[in-house]
């Protein structure tokens, strides 16, 4: 059975930093695509970083380029995203997805198979 767990959201004032973290279970992550999304209120879902599989191409979009990370940790089977010099628009639900596709490319489509349940994140001071 496939599934994700988000976790590692939270409070933080602007400039501050967060690594959320999302668990994989019923398949292994590094062979697959995964990606980011985040829904701020009254937003659609927006795609914001993904990586093909076997550690392929990453792709930020620009909003977050240079100041969030992705990365996998293939022993924990877990997908981060280090999140620094956040900022009060980076206020949204984060969750990641997978589609259980293996390519080196990636893409920001909604059309995912798999979502995890989300994590808030909130940037305020």
């Amino acid at each position: 059975q496939v599934q994700l767990v988000e976790s590692g959201g939270g409070l933080v004032q602007p400039g501050g930093s967060l690594r959320l973290s999302c668990a994989a279970s019923g398949f292994t992550l590094s062979y697959y695509g995964i990606a980011w999304f985040r829904q701020a209120p009254g937003q659609g879902r927006e795609g914001i970083a993904c990586m093909g599989s076997s550690n392929g191409n990453i792709y930020y979009v620009e909003s977050v380029k240079g100041r969030f990370t992705m990365s996998r940790d293939e022993a924990k089977n877990t997908l981060y995203l280090q999140m620094n010099n956040l900022k009060p628009e980076d206020t949204a639900v984060y969750y990641c997805a997978t589609d259980l596709i293996i390519s080196t490319s990636c893409h920001l489509n909604s059309d995912y198979t798999y979502w995890g349940q989300g994590t808030q994140v909130t940037v305020s001071s």
